[in-house]
């Protein structure tokens, strides 16, 4: 009988293993993706600009800490911090890396070439080295590039057609981005037949900007230009109120926001269209897709902004002709 019992417990205990085998089997988590996403500007997942794109993730299903893991890495500001910032993103064992920035670009590719890397809305990753040609990306990137260096010189004409009597333009410009020397070239281009001479100064952090627009007063700047950097974005506010304690009319780079806060004029995509179509980019790899089956797309449309009141403030009459090909007016 003892016998019995003991086979009968035998039994049950190697029945109780199996089950909690079963179960601690059925306990562990299935593996979600890991996005890395690699920038300039400050913030977290819920207080920044690419709020476009985290929301297209959502809706394509994509759940942070359910559904996906994301890690929001910046640099707060100091582009010198990309290749470290790469590395941890190595290091966090990403399926897949989101950059915004052409620096971002290139520490992510110096760091991995396995990796896919997805570009929110790059400046021009073909001059700046990133890629081959658009429609077959080499390498692990592929994304959306905004076509910077031309939409500069487009920023430039419709700024002296809306202050004709110009012909001293302050040019601030983040040189430390490779895709600032292409703008400040394609500019300088564009300056002579316009009858213009561009002041161009180099601003690495926030504190340049005060010196910046001193420089400008003695050197009688009569507008203000900024290139198309993220430096520019995250200081917006401040340019903005820098412009009109110097009196300076001024063509943004960035029109979220810019021109409703207080801005004369802006000339961009809808950058929250834009970004939010790179979560596509981010689904199809995540579904299989290859990176070079993924051409980069550039965008078609562009938005030219003007706030009459700034006009107003600053003594300026926006000639007829120019207010008819604004798509946006604020009076």
């Amino acid at each position: 009988m003892l016998e019995v019992r003991r086979r009968g417990l035998t039994t049950l205990l190697g029945g109780t293993a199996v089950g909690w085998a079963l179960a601690a089997h059925a306990q562990v988590p299935e593996k979600i993706p890991r996005l890395c996403f690699l920038t300039f500007d400050p913030g977290t997942l819920t207080s920044n600009r690419f709020g476009a794109f985290f929301e297209g993730l959502r809706d394509l299903g994509y759940a942070n800490g359910q559904t996906i893991s994301i890690d929001y890495l910046s640099v707060e500001g100091n582009g010198e911090r990309f290749p470290a910032l790469a590395e941890e993103c190595l290091r966090l064992k990403a399926d897949i890396i989101a950059v915004s920035t052409t620096p971002g670009a290139q520490a992510a590719i110096a760091a991995t070439r396995t990796i896919p890397i997805i570009m929110i809305g790059l400046g021009d990753p073909v001059r700046t080295g990133l890629v081959g040609n658009l429609a077959r990306p080499s390498g692990n990137i592929t994304g959306l590039s905004l076509m910077v260096p031309e939409v500069a010189t487009k920023r430039l004409g419709l700024l002296k057609d809306a202050i004709p009597g110009i012909s001293q333009v302050l040019v601030l410009s983040y040189l430390a981005d490779p895709i600032a020397p292409l703008q400040v070239k394609a500019m300088q281009e564009a300056a002579q037949p316009l009858g213009l001479t561009l002041q161009v100064h180099d601003i690495r952090t926030a504190n340049d900007l005060p010196a910046a627009f001193d420089a400008a007063a003695r050197e009688h700047a009569e507008a203000l230009l900024t290139t198309s950097e993220s430096i520019f974005v995250a200081q917006g506010q401040r340019v903005t109120e820098l412009a009109a304690r110097y009196k300076l009319p001024a063509m943004y780079c960035f029109s979220n926001d810019v021109v409703d806060f207080g801005g004369l004029m802006a000339y961009d995509v809808n950058y929250s269209r834009v970004i939010r179509r790179a979560a596509s980019y981010v689904d199809r790899i995540l579904k299989g897709a290859k990176v070079s089956d993924l051409p980069i797309e550039q965008p078609i449309k562009f938005e030219f902004s003007i706030n009459l009141k700034a006009a107003k403030a600053l003594g300026l009459t926006i000639p007829p002709g120019v207010l008819a090909i604004a798509d946006k007016v604020i009076e």
